[in-house]
C-alpha cells in the first residue's frame, strides 16, 4: 500500500484534496498547480499509477474507519445484550423541568439484540440450508 513517500508534493496535496472535495479541477487548483494546468490535465493526474494507488489506498482506510466491521456488531449486539451500553433518556423533576439520565437496555431492546445475535449464528432457522454439488444425470429411459 502507497503511504505517499514517492509522490511529489503537489501530487499528494491533489490526492489529499481529491479525496476530500471529489473535485478533480479544484483539488489541482488547490494543491497548487495553475488553473491552466489543472483545466486540461487533471485526467493525467488521476491516471498516474502511483496517485491513484495512494487514493485508492487512503479511500480504504477511510473506509475502514468509518464503517462498523462484522466483529464491531456482533461486540455492540452483545453489550447491549448484557446490559453493558447504556442509553439515555429524560425525566420529569418537577414544574416542566427535566434531568436527562442513563437508563440500561430494556428487556424489548435486549430482546432485539439476542434475536439478531440468532439469527447472525442461524439459532432459530426453520428451514434448513443445504449445500450439494452433485451432477445430474438424466436417463431417458421411454419406450419410443
Amino acid at each position: 500500500m502507497s503511504k505517499g513517500n514517492d509522490l511529489s508534493v503537489k501530487q499528494r496535496a491533489f490526492a489529499d484534496s481529491f479525496i476530500e472535495t471529489g473535485n478533480a479541477t479544484q483539488a489541482a487548483i488547490q494543491a497548487g498547480y495553475s488553473p491552466k494546468y489543472a483545466a486540461q490535465n487533471t485526467d493525467k493526474l488521476l491516471k498516474n499509477t502511483k496517485v491513484s494507488a495512494y487514493i485508492e489506498a487512503r479511500m480504504e482506510e477511510l473506509k475502514s474507519e468509518r464503517i462498523a466491521d462484522q466483529t464491531e456488531i456482533l461486540e455492540s449486539l452483545t453489550a447491549v445484550l448484557r446490559g453493558q451500553k447504556t442509553g439515555i433518556t429524560l425525566i420529569g423533576v418537577g414544574k416542566g423541568a427535566q434531568d436527562v439520565i442513563e437508563v440500561e437496555p430494556t428487556v424489548t431492546e435486549k430482546l432485539k439484540a439476542a434475536e439478531l445475535l440468532g439469527k447472525r449464528y442461524a439459532m432459530w432457522t426453520d428451514k434448513q440450508q443445504i449445500e450439494a454439488a452433485q451432477q445430474v444425470v438424466i436417463t431417458n429411459d421411454l419406450d419410443d
